[in-house]
């Protein structure tokens, strides 16, 4: 059997008592990072008085050895409990998983995923945007051409669009946002569940002066919906439903959307 375990992106209390007791039965713990994982069940253990099993095996799984560890694997080992933990937040969700999923489908591997903390759903509904339809974008590439066009496709993809970014970035993304839509409203949340958690809602050169050189910590910006897009009444999925070339589909997006033609141009080619 397998479970994948999410585990709290700040606060220890969003624990859930089904993520204790998911822990403290697993015979391996396949962890993102297993000193992480191991101070955890520290915490639990001082904080919870949680009895785990003795003899847990701690094997490290993330996103630069996942391809390789599954193909080294036996579906066998999971005919104990295996436990996958993430860092913080829900497995699968910018983090390593999803191939671990596929494995036990492909290999008729019984799993189960709890619910818990998760920062863009946190962000999201903190956001006040109105509207229920949001788009998750994940991290920006870092830089050049694909990160200039991955922006306009979050910037215009009709939804409320939620990004996560590196705090070593996220001047510059407050740069790009101010200068590719100067008047759209974010909110970012920083920090969410810690001690220091702080909201911001405004344009970006608005958050950008409130926040000033305190950049340190965990963040997530939420885009709000372009009211160009959302107004018009054909969308984008709609033009590229139609059999157009590429250019021409670049054409009219770029109409409906006010983005870049060559950058939409360029984004087309990546879908």
């Amino acid at each position: 059997m397998l479970t994948l375990v999410p585990t709290p992106i700040g606060n220890i209390g969003d624990i859930s008592l089904r993520a204790i007791e998911a822990l403290s039965q697993a015979d391996v713990l396949l962890c993102e990072d297993t000193r992480v994982t191991k101070k955890l069940i520290h915490i639990l253990k001082e904080r919870y008085n949680t009895s785990f099993k003795d003899n847990q095996t701690f094997l490290p799984l993330h996103s630069h050895n996942e391809k390789e560890f599954l193909s080294n694997i036996n579906s066998s080992m999971f005919e104990q409990n295996v436990v996958f933990v993430s860092d913080a937040g829900m497995p699968g969700i910018s983090d390593p998983a999803q191939l671990l999923v596929k494995f036990a489908q492909e290999n008729g591997i019984a799993y189960d995923v709890l619910p818990g903390a998760n920062a863009l759903l946190s962000a999201f509904v903190a956001s006040g945007f109105a509207g229920t339809k949001m788009l998750f974008w994940g991290f920006l590439p870092h830089k050049g051409h694909d990160r200039a066009s991955s922006l306009q496709g979050a910037l215009n993809s009709g939804y409320t669009t939620i990004l996560y970014e590196s705090v070593h970035r996220l001047e510059k993304l407050f740069d790009e946002l101010d200068k590719e839509a100067k008047e759209r409203r974010l909110f970012v949340a920083k920090e969410l569940t810690k001690k220091y958690q702080k909201y911001y809602l405004g344009t970006a050169a608005d958050i950008k002066k409130q926040i000033g050189t305190n950049l340190k910590g965990e963040w997530v910006v939420v885009i709000e919906a372009s009211q160009t897009q959302s107004s018009s009444a054909i969308t984008q999925n709609d033009i590229l439903e139609l059999d157009l070339p590429k250019k021409v589909q670049a054409k009219l997006i770029s109409k409906i959307t006010g983005e870049n033609t060559k950058a939409c141009y360029e984004r087309l080619l990546k879908l």
